[in-house]
């Protein structure tokens, strides 16, 4: 039986789900101290036990974004912080490479 975590990133569509397990491998390879948890239901990754970011789908761009706990704290032109006063997010774009540097 899979687990939460693990059923999320397979029960998307494409584009979303290449986009999704990208991401996941790529932050979880990042660094060994970079752990994963499902949380209020969604996948959150956590560095040295403390949470840091999320995948998550935005319902009105219809694009996977990375959520930056603490994103209030980071000043960069790409990360958008909504309506969040502690997050921002970072969209990203299924149907081009992934900006890895950026990430």
């Amino acid at each position: 039986m899979l687990r939460p975590i693990d059923n999320y990133f397979l029960q998307n569509e494409e584009p979303f789900k290449s986009c999704l397990q990208f991401l996941r491998g790529h932050i979880l390879k990042f660094d060994t101290d970079i752990t994963e948890k499902w949380l209020y239901g969604m996948p959150f990754f956590y560095y040295k036990g403390k949470r840091f970011c999320y995948l998550w789908i935005h319902k009105k761009y219809l694009k996977p974004y990375i959520g930056i706990v603490d994103g209030n704290k980071i000043d960069h032109p790409d990360l958008l912080p909504e309506k969040r006063t502690r997050m921002k997010i970072l969209l990203l774009d299924p149907e081009k490479d992934m900006p890895v540097k950026k990430i």
